[in-house]
């Protein structure tokens, strides 16, 4: 057994699959494919195992999987569909054949004594062709190659549509759904309602099942899962470090406990016990080697150098380590890299990090603290349709929506 067939962090995992805790979600998800006539949609954040766990209940077989990002129309959605199954979309063109004639006339508009005065004319050849495509019925191709089937159509992505086309998508979903057609949508939490928002008459047909990122203690599962298949004790302190780091990731877990393998030189299972020194160096080692895979250097770069200045220099602040001198916004970048590791953190946290890395009293006031969070959320998802950081002003929180662009905060070069 190869290492990259025990740690999958890119496709669907199999020795090292952790489902105990989504047991009650694949109780649901089977009821609602049971009762057909309904949409099913997964609520959660990004790399939190939506896609494996539809995978694992449906069968990948049986799953006819399309994303919603590059969507800039519903003909591409459904197109994508049928390149799945290999179904051909027979085009249909309207012919038509014209007389000659010419027309003309003229107009008049305006109230009395301020007339606008005008003509119209045109021409068409006689006996000339007249050639227009008419668009696929879709909703009848879906409904003929899916109604009745154990086909299912999973939309991943479906925040990433524009609103309008989602409001074209919905409304063929709907009646399509009526049919005995069998839809998944995945979304991240914060548009977890877009399909009923663009079509509310799916209103009472949808089944909605929610996720969230997982704790440490299911993340741990997968190394000690996968570490016994390839017979390796590896210490509780390395594993616990990992599934900490993981920031409520399995992906981002099955990443660092791959790269862990790579750094030992494990290719495969060994044939004796194999025992991992307690070497804590090598958790610095796999986390610098992991953060490879998260490409966040332009959006950290932009985001460290904050908006634009008009000829003024910002404030900078003294740290107590190193004599470094920092205005506001790297100083934020380097709060929320702190330990511990959390996706959300309050105010008080935030700025209760910021007072431990700056010099007694020369740490930033709190509106600049506050105002800095809110800029760089806008900088942050301004390169994407997709939200992963979110500064929430009522609340005074700021919530980082990807695993790994903290992941990338903690251990990039550039951060």
């Amino acid at each position: 057994m190869k290492r990259s067939e025990v740690f999958t962090p890119t496709t669907q995992p199999t020795v090292t699959y952790i489902g105990e805790h989504l047991t009650e979600k694949r109780r649901t998800l089977r009821r609602a494919l049971e009762m057909g006539g309904a949409v099913v949609t997964l609520a959660g954040p990004s790399k939190s195992g939506k896609t494996v766990f539809v995978e694992t209940v449906v069968g990948k077989d049986n799953l006819i999987q399309v994303t919603g990002a590059s969507v800039s129309s519903a003909d591409i959605l459904w197109k994508r569909v049928f390149d799945k199954v290999g179904t051909p979309i027979p085009s249909t063109q309207a012919v038509a054949n014209s007389q000659e004639q010419s027309q003309g006339g003229s107009i008049e508009l305006g109230a009395p004594g301020c007339k606008v005065a005008g003509s119209l004319g045109g021409k068409a050849q006689a006996g000339s062709t007249v050639t227009s495509s008419i668009a696929p019925d879709y909703l009848n191709l879906i409904v003929r190659e899916f109604s009745g089937t154990d086909f299912i159509i999973f939309i991943d992505d479906f925040h990433y549509i524009p609103k309008p086309i989602q409001d074209e998508i919905a409304t063929l979903v709907k009646e399509a759904v009526r049919q005995g057609v069998m839809f998944v949508c995945a979304s991240v939490p914060y548009h977890a309602d877009d399909v009923i928002l663009a079509n509310p008459d799916l209103r009472g047909r949808m089944v909605k099942i929610d996720f969230d990122y997982w704790n440490p203690l299911t993340l741990k599962k997968i190394a000690e899962k996968g570490f016994e298949a390839l017979n390796i004790s590896v210490p509780d302190a390395i594993v616990e470090a990992f599934s900490r780091e993981a920031a409520g990731s399995p992906q981002l877990m099955q990443s660092l406990c791959l790269n862990l393998c790579h750094e030992l030189e494990i290719k495969q299972r060994s044939e004796t016990k194999k025992q991992v020194p307690c070497d804590l160096a090598i958790i610095k080692k796999v986390c610098v080697m992991t953060s490879l895979m998260t490409d966040y250097t332009s959006v950290i770069d932009s985001m460290k150098d904050g908006p634009k200045t008009r000829g003024e220099r910002r404030k900078t602040y003294n740290l107590r380590a190193g004599g470094e001198q920092l205005d506001v916004y790297p100083l934020l970048l380097r709060a929320i890299a702190a330990d511990p590791p959390e996706l959300t953190i309050r105010y008080a946290n935030l700025n209760g990090r910021i007072e431990r890395l700056c010099k007694h009293g020369e740490s930033p006031s709190g509106s600049s603290v506050t105002g800095a969070c809110a800029h760089m959320a806008e900088i942050a998802n301004a390169s994407g349709s997709a939200s992963i950081l979110e500064w929430d002003g009522e609340s005074d929180v700021l919530d980082i929506r990807d695993p790994y662009l903290l992941f990338a905060l903690r251990w990039s070069e550039v951060a």
